[in-house]
């Protein structure tokens, strides 16, 4: 259980499900061990969480079957982030959202050849459904995209804090776009993923533990929280602690109602709980 007691209802914004019965896209950057529904629901009951959004890994692709399948596992207490193409037809959209899914990722680390000046349109279509756009891309792609991801017609959730480059993340001009967006209301960020990016490493990641306050301190109305279970690549040697990273939250947010507004209040808004 983590250090401090979990408000009703705190979520998880940020997870993924693997299962090998399912094929890997082919220009999948790896292939993930399992980890199945019931091995997330037993990580969710250890840490007092009550609702869960799982995020299309790019193992899978625009396949969402596997992400559509553990949706109906989960039932109303989950939401599903999806990975589409940008001609997807507008009914595949409403069987998504029927089914749970409030987001579209885009990975611009990839190379897939998705650009930030494609994703306009399609924040174009999927904003009025009450989607966002969830964006995975380092700080310079961050910055060198500020004018598209400033001016999209749906809300972005930038994910894993922006990955931005230690040692003086706060100093890049991604971290800039980051604060824009959060400033005026366009956008969240997750503090999700610090042990992929600290270079310190557990218990308390402190590094980039600096990057987490920045943002609490600045935006307190700008924030989720994910774990990134099961933690399947990073720069860390062990797996990571999924208790200890839900209690740097008590460090990074110390106040209990602002832990309850980026666990419950925010969740809510952003994914139509």
């Amino acid at each position: 259980m983590p250090n401090f007691a979990m408000p009703a209802l705190a979520t998880d914004c940020h997870h993924h499900i693997y299962d090998a019965r399912f094929p890997s896209a082919p220009d999948a950057p790896f292939a993930p061990p399992d980890a199945s529904v019931a091995d997330y629901q037993a990580v969710q009951a250890q840490l007092g969480l009550a609702r869960n959004v799982i995020v299309q890994p790019s193992t899978y692709g625009f396949d969402n079957r596997l992400l559509l399948r553990a949706l109906s596992e989960f039932g109303p207490s989950a939401r599903g982030v999806a990975v589409v193409p940008l001609d997807i037809a507008d009914e595949e959209l409403d069987r998504l959202h029927a089914a749970g899914v409030r987001g579209a990722r885009v990975n611009l680390l990839l190379g897939s050849g998705t650009t930030a000046e494609q994703i306009k349109p399609l924040a174009r279509r999927i904003g009025p459904r009450g989607w966002h756009v969830q964006l995975v891309a380092n700080g310079k792609q961050i910055a060198a995209q500020r004018n598209v991801l400033t001016s999209l017609e749906a809300p972005l959730v930038v994910d894993h804090m922006g990955l931005l480059p230690l040692p003086f993340p706060m100093e890049h001009p991604g971290f800039a776009v980051i604060a824009d967006l959060l400033s005026t209301g366009r956008g969240w960020v997750k503090l999700s993923g610090v042990c992929n990016l600290s270079e310190v490493g557990p218990p308390y990641y402190s590094d980039y533990s600096e990057v987490a306050r920045a943002l609490v301190a600045a935006f307190p109305h700008g924030l989720l929280w994910g774990s990134d279970w099961p933690h399947v690549a990073g720069r860390f040697t062990h797996k990571p602690d999924d208790a200890q990273l839900l209690a740097l939250l008590a460090q990074w947010c110390p106040e209990e109602r602002l832990r309850e507004r980026v666990l419950v209040d925010h969740p809510a808004q952003v994914y139509g709980f």
